[in-house]
Parts: C-alpha cells; sequence; structure tokens
C-alpha cells in the first residue's frame, strides 16, 4: 500500500514538462523511439520506483530487468528513510546546533552557538579562535559557510554581521591530513560515508575543485567512490556536470587509487555512532581524516540516492541495492 500511494503522489507532483523534455533527451543520446521511452520511464516508475531523473542518471534504457532491480532509485531510498528514521529523532541531525550537542564527543574540536545576548561568549570564543567556520544551522549544501578571519576587526561588527546573516554556529577549523589536503588544499575534503542500521553501506571522498573553500559536489566538486573493504578508490571521480578524472584537474594529484588514510579507523567510527541513536538507521555522515584523529563535520538523517552506482562507478551493470539488503539482514 505504501509502494502505491508513493506513486500515486509522485504521479499528482509530477513535472510533465521535465518527463518530456527527459524522453526527448535520452532519445538524442540513445537514438531509441520516444514512444518506446515513453512507456519504459512509465514501467520503471511503476516496477522500480524510479523517476524519470533515475532514468537517465542510472542509464536504465540500457539495463536489463534484474539489473535495474538493484538501482536505489529515488522511490526506495525515500522507502529507507521512512521505514529506518524516526520523523522526531531527525530532527537532530537536521539542526547543526542540536547535532553538535548530541555528538560532541565525535567532533575533536571547540564550537559555540551564537546568540543575541551572549557577546561575550562570542568575544571568548574569537579570543580562542581568531579563523572560524561560520554555519547557517538549517541549511544545507555548503549553502551560507564561510570561514571568518576576526584578525584587525571589530568584533562587535562581526558579531552583529553573524547575527544578520543567521550563521549561529561557530566551529574551530578542521585540519586535514596531508595525503587528503595534498588533492585539494583549498577545500577540507571530506568522506560522505553511509551507514545502514549500523553498517557502513557506501562512501565517498567528496573533493574540492577550482580552490573553492568547500568540497560540495554542487560546487564544482569531484565525488569519488571508495571501496569500502580496504578504503581504496577505484573508479574515476566524477563532476556534476559529467566529467570524469583520473587524477585532480587542478592539482594533478591522483585519485584513481589513493587509499584513504586510517579507513578502518573511519569505518569503526561511523558504526560506532550510528548507534547512539538507534531511531534514526539510515545516516550519511560528513567525516574528515585528520593527521592524527578523525572527527565529524555534520551528518545528514536524509541520504541523497544520486550518487549510488553511477554507470561510470560500476563493474557490472548493477546498482547498490544488493550491499544495501546485506546490511538489512542484521
Amino acid at each position: 500500500m505504501g509502494k502505491v500511494k508513493y506513486l500515486l503522489k509522485r504521479i499528482s507532483r509530477m513535472n510533465y514538462s521535465g518527463f518530456f523534455d527527459m524522453i526527448n533527451l535520452v532519445h538524442d543520446k540513445t537514438g531509441k523511439g520516444k514512444l518506446f521511452l515513453f512507456a519504459d520511464m512509465v514501467h520503471c516508475g511503476l516496477k522500480f520506483q524510479a523517476g524519470y531523473v533515475d532514468y537517465d542518471l542510472f542509464e536504465m534504457y540500457n539495463m536489463t530487468e534484474k539489473e535495474r532491480a538493484t538501482v536505489i532509485t529515488r522511490g526506495i531510498n525515500n522507502s529507507l528513510i521512512k521505514k529506518y528514521n524516526d520523523p522526531e529523532k531527525m530532527k537532530i541531525f537536521h539542526n547543526k546546533i542540536d547535532f553538535n550537542r548530541h555528538f560532541s564527543k565525535y567532533l575533536k574540536r571547540d564550537w559555540l552557538e551564537v546568540k543575541a545576548d551572549d557577546f561575550e561568549g562570542f568575544k571568548e570564543f574569537a579570543g580562542k579562535h581568531a579563523r572560524f567556520v561560520a554555519k547557517p544551522v538549517d541549511l544545507a549544501c555548503g549553502q551560507g559557510i564561510e570561514i571568518v578571519d576576526t584578525t584587525g576587526k571589530d568584533l562587535r561588527e562581526v558579531f552583529e554581521g553573524l547575527l544578520a546573516k543567521s550563521q549561529r554556529l561557530l566551529e574551530e577549523p578542521v585540519v586535514q591530513c596531508k595525503e587528503i589536503a595534498a588533492i585539494h588544499p583549498d577545500s577540507v575534503n571530506t568522506l560522505r560515508v553511509v551507514t545502514l542500521k549500523g553498517h557502513v553501506v557506501v562512501a565517498f571522498l567528496r573533493i574540492g575543485n577550482k580552490h573553492f573553500h568547500v568540497d560540495n559536489f554542487n560546487h564544482e566538486g569531484l565525488a569519488a567512490p571508495v571501496d569500502i573493504h580496504d578504503g581504496i578508490i577505484k573508479y574515476k571521480a566524477l563532476k556534476k556536470s559529467g566529467e570524469l578524472y583520473t587524477e585532480h584537474p587542478i592539482t594533478g594529484v591522483p585519485i584513481v587509487g589513493f587509499k584513504i588514510p586510517r579507513w578502518d579507523e573511519v569505518v569503526k567510527f561511523c558504526e560506532d555512532a550510528a548507534r547512539e541513536i538507534p531511531e534514526v538507521g539510515y545516516i550519511g555522515w560528513d567525516v574528515c581524516v585528520m593527521p592524527d584523529d578523525i572527527c565529524f563535520i555534520e551528518a545528514n538523517e536524509f541520504p541523497g540516492h544520486d550518487i549510488y552506482g553511477l554507470p561510470p562507478h560500476r563493474d557490472k551493470n548493477e546498482g547498490l541495492l544488493p550491499v544495501f539488503q546485506e546490511a538489512l539482514k542484521d
């Protein structure tokens, strides 16, 4: 019944202009007939809960029915979130300050909640950390994050500016290990490690680009899948616009073959944290590997599915759903 409700909701809210645009796009790429593509997209939506973006993204037009059944589509991803993530407990992850409070032992750095009536608290923090990261509490995808340097500045003006931009969370900057920093030194290049019921099921190294200070996929960043068994990157890094890179386009540092330092520790770190709030069983953790430790930057209670098992990142023409299903057996 839940699947039927989901499909009816998607049909009622579907962007039909986008749907037909996608038919034209896939037709131009493949030469397949538009009537066939129309019927096949509808079929994949009904049988595999795949949106028309999924159909193109995962190249489902080149997959057999058996292969299509291995793809984590939007509908399947949403069903995992609905089944394993309690809505009330998810709020802890949505609000960055609540997250920092609950996972303070995993942060390994100072942080401060900016309050309008606590300028003295801000002064004390800025006295210890003249340079810090300022974050809005409720935005995602790197939006609104700034590196602030108070050296030689009027602290009252800085304080008022933070409040005006709703940058209510300040954090001591993290220092990443030299091996990962070398790939793109201008950004902290984090790991997105996804856990399901306390097990690591997928991981990516997110790499900054073009000297941006964030590593986000939506800011020209690159994403490269990490083999969860040995911590080695075995596929080319992908840019959102589709380009693939064996080495970083700015620094020339090799990406394929790179081994994540302290990988076994990263896995244990994430799996231990995942059991802190068992009511939220499906989480995407943003992890920084530091020179002598590991820490969380933040976490996502609604992990996106759109980088799981993309065509450039698979040997067999299969998705990652079997890996997720294995984790659910425990």
